[in-house]
């Protein structure tokens, strides 16, 4: 068994939830994603115990394109959070009528299927196709079940299209050119190719202009309070979960090993504009009406920090942003999903409408407590573990760097916290406020458990990534000698 399993299993899954009938969409979609998560384990075992799971067959000759999947710990490791993500999105939307069900549920496995390629793939066109993919889906989840106005939501989901697709076009023209200089798109010639500085500054640039749209980095974020807002639920989970992913993984995977010396060059940039969105994130987040509103921005900040420990350039920067990444990943989804069961009683989003809820619903607030408490890093949790070693690997550098970055733990503790008393304290609403159901419950306890237990235990994790990425940082520091 190879990487192409889990492919193959979300790919079918998409066409059976879709084939299925509206009333079994839902049950068949939580079934592939289990499934595909059930072979992302097998995978993972068989390449721990020193098995080759990567594939490679070569597609087109001319051009030459290969289907090429590497299944390195790094790949392996953003295909789990993926697949391990993907049951709990599902399974949030059984408490959602959703209108054409099996279109949205087969659609969401579709997004799964293109996500899980781009972070596999090991030639670059190939990459830059599922890449591509992954946008379609999102696209229209976000336009044909997202809330609000109808007009609005369209402006925001076209204005995200068109961002996202013009900053791909210049990632495109780089691998055109890259190619020319190598005669291939696999990921170990172009890791290898030998570029000037100034080719290296151009091409730099090109793979930035996808990057900081997708992650994103300001200024190019003014997409994505109003499409996390717009979309349902599920969408906001896929795309800050794990779509955003796609391009913080992209910045190791692709952007460094290609143009170490822009890296370099520009680090103090890079450092400062990622800095920058913790910052402007955190503040913005303060003023924020709109619960969902207040968890886009907090999510803008805390990829911020995560980009800042990409750009280090350094071990303990990228394990500690692939760790965050994780965390990140869990923690987030696990926040929507408790402004939407909030939504589903209450109907409203507007926190001044909220409060009291705690003494209604007091397992629900212990919950979305532990939740905000773990997206503050709070020690022991997973979250922190992640964050604290990316503000190190910044303090090596400089540390003044390492202090406007712990930012984001102070500011996210006031706006955080300053949210939960708004709307879990105080007197109870005139609303009644139903304590949480079996599902609801369970899949806030199953991401609440992997917050807690990789804490305390992330070696797994550490272990499986840093072979990786020492390989990639051989790639970067080859100028060095």
């Amino acid at each position: 068994m190879d990487v192409t399993t889990i492919l193959i299993i979300l790919l079918l899954g998409a066409l059976a939830t879709y084939l299925s009938g509206d009333k079994l969409a839902s049950k068949v979609a939580l079934l592939f994603s289990v499934g595909a998560f059930a072979a992302t384990i097998a995978l993972l075992a068989s390449a721990n115990n020193g098995a080759d799971v990567s594939f490679s067959s070569v597609w087109i000759s001319n051009p030459q394109i290969n289907l090429a999947f590497l299944g390195d710990g790094l790949s392996l490791v953003m295909v789990l959070l993926t697949t391990s993500l993907m049951p709990l999105i599902v399974y949030s939307g059984f408490g959602t009528d959703f209108k054409n069900a099996r279109a949205i549920y087969g659609l969401m496995l579709f997004m799964a299927f293109a996500m899980c390629g781009t972070f596999l793939a090991g030639d670059g066109l190939l990459y830059y196709i599922f890449w591509e993919l992954a946008l379609v889906p999102i696209y229209f989840i976000a336009l044909l079940w997202g809330n609000g106005d109808a007009e609005e939501r369209k402006k925001a989901v076209v204005k995200f299209f068109i961002y996202t697709f013009a900053g791909s076009l210049f990632m495109l023209a780089a691998f055109a050119y890259l190619y020319q200089k190598t005669g291939s798109f696999l990921w170990e010639d172009l890791a290898e190719v030998n570029l000037t500085e100034r080719e290296q500054y151009w091409t730099f640039l090109a793979f930035f202009a996808a990057y900081a749209i997708k992650i994103p980095l300001i200024p190019f974020h003014t997409w994505q309070a109003a499409v996390y807002q717009k979309a349902p639920t599920v969408g906001t989970m896929l795309l800050s979960g794990i779509m955003l992913k796609m391009g913080l993984y992209s910045v190791i995977r692709w952007q460094l090993p290609i143009a170490p010396l822009a890296a370099k060059a520009w680090l103090p940039i890079l450092l400062g504009v990622s800095i920058a969105g913790v910052i402007y994130g955190s503040i913005v987040a303060l003023r924020q009406k709109d619960l969902k509103r207040l968890l886009a921005y907090s999510s803008l900040a805390h990829v911020g920090l995560i980009a800042a420990g990409c750009y280090t350039l350094t071990l303990d920067g990228l394990k500690g942003a692939v760790l965050q990444m994780i965390a990140h990943g869990f923690v987030i989804v696990g926040l929507f999903f408790a402004a939407e069961i909030i939504y589903r009683r209450y109907q409203t989003r507007t926190i001044a409408d909220m409060g009291g809820i705690r003494i209604q619903a007091s397992k629900f607030a212990s919950m979305f407590m532990i939740l905000v408490l773990a997206s503050v890093a709070l020690p022991s949790t997973f979250n922190f573990v992640g964050e604290f070693m990316v503000l190190y690997s910044l303090s090596q550098i400089d540390m003044v760097f390492a202090v406007l970055g712990g930012l984001t733990i102070i500011l996210g503790a006031v706006y955080m916290l300053r949210m939960f008393q708004r709307v879990m304290l105080g007197e109870a609403n005139a609303k009644p406020f139903a304590e949480v159901t079996f599902n609801e419950g369970l899949l806030m306890v199953l991401v609440i458990a992997v917050l807690l237990g990789f804490g305390f235990f992330p070696k797994p994790f550490t272990d499986m990534v840093t072979p990786s990425l020492e390989n990639i940082l051989t790639h970067i520091n080859r100028y060095n000698s």
